[in-house]
C-alpha cells in the first residue's frame, strides 16, 4: 500500500468536508452576484422629501377667577417638562402646539383669591375644567391623553 492510499483512508471524511465547503462557498458567491444581494441598499430616489406636519394639535391652558387675583401656575409643555409662570391678573392662558398623537396635559394654579378655576382646551374644545374655593385657592386640571 502506498503512502497516499494510507493518507486517503485515514482522512477521507475531512477531505469530503473541505470539498463540500469549497463548493458551497462558490455556489453562494455566484447566487449572491446573480440576485444582486451583495449590492448596497438604496432608497431608489435621488432626494428626500420633507415630512410635512399634519393634524396639528393646539393645547391651551387657562386660569380663571377674579380679575385682580395674582399668583403662580405650573404646567407641562409638549415634551412633558414643567414650566412655571406668574400672573398679576386673570384670565391667564398659554397655548402649546404639537403634532404628537397624544399629550399629557397638566396645570396647577394658586392665587391670592377665594376662588380659582382652570381649563384645558384642545383645538378650542374644553377637555377638562375644575374650580376651587377657599383661602388662597388652588386648582388643578389633568388630561392624560390630550
Amino acid at each position: 500500500m502506498t503512502s497516499i492510499t494510507r493518507v486517503v483512508k485515514r482522512f477521507w471524511v475531512v477531505l469530503i468536508v473541505v470539498v463540500a465547503v469549497v463548493v458551497a462557498a462558490v455556489v453562494v458567491t455566484r447566487l449572491r452576484g446573480f440576485f444582486g444581494s451583495d449590492l448596497p441598499a438604496s432608497a431608489g430616489g435621488t432626494g428626500t422629501t420633507a415630512i410635512v406636519a399634519f393634524n396639528r394639535k393646539m393645547v391651551t391652558y387657562e386660569v380663571v377667577g377674579p380679575r385682580q387675583a395674582s399668583g403662580s401656575v405650573s404646567y407641562l409643555d409638549v415634551d412633558g417638562q414643567t414650566q412655571e409662570a406668574t400672573f398679576t391678573e386673570l384670565p391667564w392662558s398659554v397655548t402649546v402646539s404639537t403634532t404628537d398623537p397624544g399629550v399629557f396635559a397638566n396645570i396647577v394654579a394658586q392665587a391670592d383669591s377665594a376662588t380659582l378655576g382652570c381649563r384645558i382646551l384642545v383645538n378650542g374644545t374644553v377637555i377638562t375644567e375644575r374650580h376651587a374655593s377657599g383661602r388662597d385657592a388652588q386648582a388643578f386640571c389633568l388630561d392624560k391623553a390630550a
